[in-house]
């Protein structure tokens, strides 16, 4: 069999041959046609898909259309089903506004499979799911698939600059082309739309969180309102950074204090012309009093103040805020883990309902793997939102293979414990466990201009993660691992489960070789990538990686126990107590909260100086094994993606050895002057 090389554009939604006899004869006995019972925007879309999908997987014609009488695949709303008496009002409110339901039914003397929704945007989702279930090569005769999302804002956070250039991008330039619009659409924005719409994304922020103030101009709204109709048919509302101090440096005034009635109206006047422009407009996101930038700190205020303020202006839209709670002002205290949560916890309840506190994953910054951040439980009158980071600032970026969807399953189940039992990040986030009826998970995304969009092929599984994760964090890593290659490489059992076993334990590979038992931000400083854990020259201390692995002769890591910073106590029992002794202490967290002695003897027998060389030692084998694995498919992954990716594969392993062997010399010196002695 020839195999044609591809260039990774499609993503997974490639929509190839289907391979497997017995699932295609399924189908084709199944599906004669599709009835397409709606005509919309968004109906356009679902119908093109279909005659995108079908003919090539199913290798035959297939009659697609508004047909309301026929068809054994029908697609339309529940009031479209109503109308060709087809029952499903009792489906309708535990639908609501972006459920679907996937169904075979017996309509007479037909037997129907149904895709329906309250709205055309789910009936959309609900096609893109369908379509899933062939490419995976489900059994598709007896369906029963109702699917609500769990949280309501899934949204993908664009750190993109109006130059092209991108904050944290590691796949080339800007998708958005600034200059070109509004006048010239970029096809490629619609394939982007297309392809958040497969995974239920519901939400794009086009702009960094370090942004130019220009970003809320008039001609810059101009050329949003041009990218925000390319989405809005796809269910994708766009939002903004915007910056605070915009006020004075775009409308003149002499301070951007919140508390005065005409910045408080400047806002809203700036709201109201982003709607009269793009009236589903989302909201925006603001980095405030944050690493330099304006905010409402600068004038004597708090971070409610701003938050409301910006709230009041977008509350008759309908939009929201994302005031992100990144703050590590060193001057509050010295352990920069503890300082986000000392800014926030006694602004809990101040804040407005439409006023999102968005939170990192980590207390420090999107490490390999990090403790959840203590404030998550800490605020329980504050509707808190969860920023993941899809693009792997600290995690080899577009270099290395991680998978990164165990790394958010661990956050989304870590239990706080704030009523009990049981009350875990997914819970806190997805509003049930404070009865908040609006819910917000953020992902910063890894997209760019590359070709295959993500730099690694292999990124590109991150991207979709995160969209069912957002969609359905009660989904498993290994699931989502599985439907991603079934769609993006192939149904081949051997594939399959080759490239599991590469993918599925290459976050904790990543960890071993770069950060192991908790150590943490030893990357170089600025771009983050590769070991530097002997740096201290920084321009503050924070920026160091000595400020936070602490070697010296006595032993290794931060103790932040209450003999130390005591930042353990921000956590609620019985957290804090398992973290402040040594005994009951996580292995994977030791460092971040003990310093620990070099002949501390860990759970495997083994003294802290033996363990970590094992970790790193066995991070880099891992790697090995991975381009092993990777080098058994020749010729059952097409040429270029197979070339591509073992080309990524061979630098990781050499970045592996190079953080095995820069660590351990470095850290040798102290552990053997400890033995010494």
């Amino acid at each position: 069999m020839i195999i044609i090389s591809e260039d990774g554009y499609e993503l997974w939604l490639r929509y190839r041959k289907i391979d497997n006899t017995e699932r295609l004869s399924q189908y084709h006995a199944v599906i004669g046609s599709v009835a397409i019972l709606r005509k919309s925007k968004t109906f356009d879309i679902i119908q093109n898909e279909f005659a995108l999908a079908l003919p090539t997987m199913f290798n035959k014609k297939i009659t697609i259309g508004n047909n309301a009488s026929g068809g054994c695949l029908s697609v339309g709303t529940i009031d479209n089903f109503k109308k060709i008496n087809v029952d499903l009002q009792a489906d309708s409110s535990r639908l609501g506004n972006e459920g679907f339901l996937i169904r075979s039914i017996n309509s007479g003397t037909n037997k129907l499979i149904i895709i329906a929704a309250n709205t055309d945007i789910a009936v959309m989702t609900g096609t893109f799911h369908f379509l899933k279930l062939l490419q995976t090569h489900q059994d598709i005769r007896n369906l029963n698939i109702i699917s609500v999302p769990c949280i309501r804002y899934r949204i993908l956070s664009h750190w993109d600059n109006r130059d092209g250039s991108i904050e944290r991008g590691y796949a080339g330039r800007s998708l958005w082309k600034w200059d070109e619009l509004p006048n010239k659409i970029d096809p490629r924005y619609y394939d982007y739309a297309r392809t958040c719409a497969s995974i239920g994304i519901n939400g794009s922020i086009l702009n960094n969180v370090n942004n130019q103030v220009q970003s809320l101009s008039s001609e810059y709204l101009t050329k949003t309102a041009a990218l925000a109709n390319v989405l809005r048919p796809y269910g994708i509302k766009i939002y903004l950074t915007a910056v605070f101090n915009a006020p004075a440096v775009l409308g003149g005034l002499k301070t951007s204090d919140p508390r005065t009635s005409d910045v408080a109206q400047w806002w809203k006047k700036k709201a109201d012309e982003i709607y009269a422009l793009i009236p589903d407009f989302g909201g925006f996101q603001v980095k405030a009093s944050s690493e330099g930038a304006p905010g409402p700190q600068d004038n004597g205020a708090n971070h409610d103040d701003g938050a409301n303020m910006m709230a009041d202006a977008l509350h008759q839209h309908g939009g929201i805020v994302l005031w992100r709670a990144f703050v590590y002002n060193t001057a509050i205290d010295s352990d920069r883990f503890k300082c986000g949560y000392k800014e926030f916890v006694p602004l809990d309840g101040k804040f407005n309902p439409d006023a999102f506190v968005q939170v990192k994953n980590g207390p420090i910054d999107f490490q390999p793997r990090e403790p959840v951040h203590p404030l998550f439980g800490a605020m329980p009158k504050t509707p808190l939102a969860l920023e993941l980071q899809i693009t792997q600032e600290y995690l080899g970026q577009s270099t290395h293979l991680v998978y990164l969807a165990p790394m958010w399953k661990e956050t989304l189940d870590w239990d706080t414990y704030a009523k009990g039992t049981g009350s875990t990040i997914a819970k806190i986030i997805d509003g049930s466990l404070y009865s908040n009826d609006k819910s917000v998970i953020i992902g910063i995304t890894n997209t760019g201009s590359d070709r295959n969009w993500c730099g690694h092929h292999f990124a590109q599984a991150n991207w979709y993660a995160f969209g069912c994760i957002a969609w359905d964090y009660q989904l498993s890593s290994e699931d989502i691992c599985e439907q991603w290659i079934r769609m993006t490489f192939s149904n081949d059992t051997a594939v399959i489960d080759t490239i599991k076993k590469i993918m599925l334990g290459s976050w904790e590979a990543c960890i071993n070789y770069m950060t192991p038992l908790g150590l943490h931000h030893i990357m170089k400083e600025g771009h983050h990538y590769g070991p530097d854990p002997a740096m201290d020259t920084a321009a503050r201390p924070d920026w160091n990686p000595v400020y936070y692995h602490r070697a010296d002769a006595k032993g290794l890591g931060f103790d932040r126990t209450s003999k130390g910073s005591n930042a353990v106590a921000q956590y609620l029992s019985p957290l804090k107590e398992q973290f402040e002794k040594i005994e009951t202490c996580p292995e994977k967290f030791l460092l971040w909260f003990h310093h620990v002695d070099w002949n501390y003897r860990l759970q495997s027998g083994k003294t802290l100086w033996e363990e970590l060389e094992y970790r790193y030692n066995d991070g880099v084998k891992y790697t090995e094994q991975m381009e092993r694995l990777w080098k058994s498919l020749a010729g059952k992954i097409d040429p270029q993606r197979y070339r591509e990716v073992g080309e990524k594969l061979k630098e990781q392993h050499i970045d592996a050895e190079l953080w095995r062997d820069v660590c351990l010399k470095y850290f040798h010196q102290f552990a053997f002057e400890r033995t010494k002695k």
